[in-house]
Parts: structure tokens; sequence; C-alpha cells
């Protein structure tokens, strides 16, 4: 009886004394990475730091109530670095992909810890002294920050990033800071995978990218191509189209471009107020079609709503700006461009497929009248829809100082709205001559 006693107690004592390691958790709702990339020489340093919650199915040894037992992770907080993020973070010089790196530090850091504000702080933190051995951190509250570097030929190189890490968590913020060997810092933050990011774009990658961008946002936008189909029911003629077509192009390209500019209100209210006024602009086109359109005013018309079009395409713009680089204005044209060339794809199916249901399908009259109540019944639903989302909004006046600031902006954007009518005007008339 007494060996079996003794026994329970050395037992009890053995799971006492060793560490416990983390269990299996769910993956977590929510987590922010951060991430700095610095090329130096021959090598190019890349700096992240991930909550270490995100680390499923990681053994971690732990002690008390779920305290990291610091003495015994190094091992462990490297296997978590290998598994979670060097292997999922594809890095390239110009078009090559940069496969052998070194792990060269892996920490445990507390959750109040800022160091990652700059790169000389990083990786001064996480090169630094450890934390202590009897410091109370809670797994769950543990930041794992880790330092790779990889050989490359030049730090004057283009450098590209894929990083892979959606898979940490439901929604993953990332906030990466690229830092050239020239000075300065490019700040990128996206939520997800952003697909390949270039650091560096020249203006070319940027124009290839904000084109395409353009082209699939056109396709993608139904709101758009319904305000598109408005314009061509009633007019399927070249020389009707040229007017239409060029005066909603000039319109959203003005307003597109001053918006990325800051002309545009910046206030939560403006993006809901201008969804709602894209689907006004669908429920009057349909609506004109079905009274009777005119030629010699539907042009004006497009122009109008073209405006508030733009302001629609820049709020899809706004987000991606920050891959352009230094090359702003060439990547708004070029994704003014790619809008352009989807508008004229998708004209070159929607005139054909018109012409051919009015031919053989219903009297032109008729079907006019029925394609557009068709449209402007999803367009009032829409309208509706968004008008409630708007009156959530509260809308303040701004000081008088920064009134008058936006008062100026709006002059000087309606002189340029001016001269663009007057331009579009000056077309018109030559057409017709």
């Amino acid at each position: 009886m007494r060996r079996t006693v003794l026994a329970i107690v050395v037992v009890a004592g053995l799971i006492w004394a060793t560490p416990l390691s983390v269990p299996a958790h769910e993956i977590p709702a929510d987590v922010t990475v951060q991430v700095i990339v610095k090329p130096d020489g021959d090598r190019l340093h890349v700096l992240v730091r991930v909550p270490l919650r995100a680390m499923r199915d990681m053994q971690f040894p732990l002690r008390g109530p779920g305290y990291l037992e610091l003495g015994m992770a190094d091992e462990h907080l490297r296997n978590a670095a290998v598994l979670w993020i060097a292997n999922e973070i594809d890095l390239f010089e110009a078009d090559r992909r940069l496969v052998e790196y070194e792990l060269v530090a892996a920490r445990a850091s507390i959750p109040s810890d800022k160091s990652f504000g700059g790169y000389d702080d990083a990786l001064s933190h996480i090169l630094g002294p450890r934390l202590p051995e009897s410091t109370n951190l809670h797994w769950q509250n543990a930041l794992l920050d880790i330092v790779l570097t990889y050989p490359i030929n030049s730090a004057q190189s283009r450098f590209s990033i894929h990083p892979k890490l959606q898979r940490l968590a439901t929604r993953v913020l990332t906030v990466l800071r690229f830092v050239p060997e020239q000075g300065g810092v490019r700040v990128f933050q996206y939520v997800g995978n952003p697909g390949a990011v270039r650091l560096d774009p020249s203006w070319y990658q940027a124009a290839l990218t904000f084109t395409t961008s353009g082209f699939f946002h056109i396709l993608d936008g139904v709101d758009h191509l319904l305000f598109l189909l408005c314009l061509v029911i009633p007019f399927r003629k070249f020389r009707a189209l040229v007017p239409i077509i060029t005066a909603f192009t000039v319109g959203h390209s003005i307003t597109l471009i001053a918006s990325a500019f800051g002309v545009a209100p910046n206030n939560l209210w403006f993006p809901p107020l201008v969804e709602m006024l894209i689907a006004v602009s669908i429920v009057y086109m349909a609506l004109e079609n079905i009274v009777g359109p005119k030629l010699q005013r539907r042009w004006v018309i497009a122009f109008g709503f073209g405006l508030v079009h733009g302001f629609g395409f820049s709020f899809a713009l706004r987000e991606s700006l920050q891959f352009a680089g230094s090359h702003l204005m060439a990547s708004l044209l070029s994704f003014n461009l790619g809008v352009e060339v989807g508008q004229l794809v998708a004209l070159a199916i929607l005139v054909p497929a018109l012409e051919l249901l009015f031919r053989f399908g219903v009297k032109e009259k008729v079907g006019t009248i029925i394609l557009s109540a068709l449209v402007a019944h999803t367009g009032w639903h829409w309208m509706t829809a968004r008008a409630n989302v708007l009156l959530q909004y509260q809308v303040e006046w701004p000081p008088l100082g920064a009134f008058i600031a936006i008062a100026v902006r709006w002059i000087v954007l309606m002189a340029i709205l001016a001269a663009g009518a007057w331009v579009l005007a000056r077309l018109y008339r030559s057409l017709n001559r």
C-alpha cells in the first residue's frame, strides 16, 4: 500500500514539474502581421512579427496558468517561424525567386512592445537580449518576432514579395514596410492574400497592373454595366454612340483623377452617397428610355452621371494605389485605360446582342420599354437600399478653415468640368457638321 501511495506521489510530482504544452486551438478571427523588408549589400533582410496564437498545432512549453517557459521555448519558436512564416513567404529579385534563406533569430515579445515602428529598432530588439525567463507572458498574448536573410545579387534590384499568410486567421491584416537602400520607407497595407507585391515597380509594371485592374473592375461592376446598357439601348449606331460614350468617359476620368489627388470629400458619408447616386443614374436613364430619349441631351446627362461614376471608380482604386510605387499618374491613367477597354468590350457584346434581340425577338419600342423597366426595377431596389445605408451617417460640417479649403478645391474642379463640357460641346457640333 505504501509503495502504491509513493508511486502516485512521484508521478504527480513529475507531472507538476514537467512544463505543459499548448493544446490545439481554433483559428483566430483577426490578427495583424507586420513585415519589414530591407535590401542591404548582398543580403535582403526580412523582419516579421506575428501573434503566437496564430500558430496552430504547435507545441510550446508552458508553466503555471499558460505562461511561456521562455528558457525552453527557443527551438519551438524557430520551428513555428519556419513552418508558419518562412515557408509561406516567396521573395523575388527581379523575376528570380529567392529560395535560400537563413533564420537568424526568433524571439518571443510582449504585446506592448513598439519596436516594429522602424527597421533599426525592430532589428535591434530581435537581436538584443531575450526576455528574462521569469517573465510571466501568457502564450496567447505573446508575439513571435523573426529575422530572415536572403542572399541577393544587388541591393539596387527590383524586389517583389508574395506573403501567403492568409491562413494564419480568418482575417489577416498585413502592414508591410519596404526600406530601399537609397532611403525612405514605402508602406503597404492589405487584407488577405494580395498576390505578388512589387515593392518598387517600374512605370510599365505599374501601368500593366493598373490597366488589368481597371479592365476587370468595369466587367465586375454590375451597376456600371447596367448604366452602359441604358446608354446604348436607344442609340446603337456608331455615330450616335460616339458623343455619348465620350462624354461618359471624360466625366468619370475627371473625377477619378481629381479624387486621387484629394479633391473629393474624405468623409465617411461620401462613399454611400456616391453609391446611391449611381443607382439614381441607372433609374433615371432607364425611365428616360421609356419616355423617349433625345440624342441632343443624352451626352450631357452621360457627362454628368460620368462624374458620379468616376467617384465610384476612385473608391475601388483607393486601396490599390499603394501598389503604384512612385508612378501615381501613370497608374491612374492606366487604370482609366483599363476601364475604357472594359467598356469597349462590354459595348462590343451589348450592341450586337440588342440588334439581334430587336430584329428577331421583339419590336424595338417594346423591347426598349421591357429592358428599361427591368433595369429601373433593379436600380430602384439598389437606390432604396443604399439610401438606407446613407441615412445611418451623420453629416457634419467641417470647421471654417477646412470648409474654405474644400470650397476652393471644388471651385477648381467646377472650372475643370466646365472646360470639359465646352470641349464636348465643340466635339458634338463637329460631329453634327
